[in-house]
């Protein structure tokens, strides 16, 4: 079966049983991984290119390893990637790791011990601080940063999805 049929008979029975459609992602033609989909920079440096080839001019570069980045595309060995600020270009593959991060965005970010805003807090996380990105429920996710581990609000991350959820 074609991918568009299964699309088709996806919809189909979404309007059917659900009562309404259920929207299809978009997969990666070189990956078959959901566009768009959260990243980190593997290498402390990485070249971000105005096109999919080395040939392409370098528009700046990355310099920060384990940066969160979100890849919108895909062609060959080459993704487009975004920073938090939508800033972005072509990188070769090789640069990214799937291990997920996050950016802080709030200043003074509270880690709880359980994910509840009446939790003891465990540690403080300034603004702009990445963090390793473990599981995530509807409202929080788990966080590791210099040696502390905490739940904090998914609302305060950049680089997990509002409706993504990671056993």
């Amino acid at each position: 079966m074609t991918k568009f049929l299964s699309r088709v008979l996806a919809a189909a029975v979404s309007l059917i049983l659900l009562g309404g459609p259920v929207l299809a992602r978009d997969t990666g033609p070189v990956t078959n991984l959901p566009l768009p989909r959260f990243v980190s920079m593997k290498a402390s440096e990485g070249n971000v290119r105005r096109g999919p080839s080395l040939t392409h001019r370098i528009d700046w570069v990355f310099k920060h390893r384990d940066m969160p980045l979100q890849i919108t595309a895909e062609h060959g060995h080459w993704r487009r990637v975004q920073d938090r600020e939508g800033q972005g270009g072509w990188i070769h593959y090789s640069l990214l790791s799937g291990v997920r991060t996050v950016i802080v965005e709030q200043n003074m970010l509270e880690l709880r011990m359980r994910p509840d805003p009446e939790a003891p807090a465990t540690a403080a996380l300034e603004n702009g601080v990445i963090a390793r990105l473990g599981k995530c429920g509807p409202e929080w996710c788990q966080l590791r940063s210099g040696g502390f581990r905490g739940w904090a609000p998914k609302a305060r991350l950049w680089g997990v999805a509002p409706n993504e959820i990671r056993d």
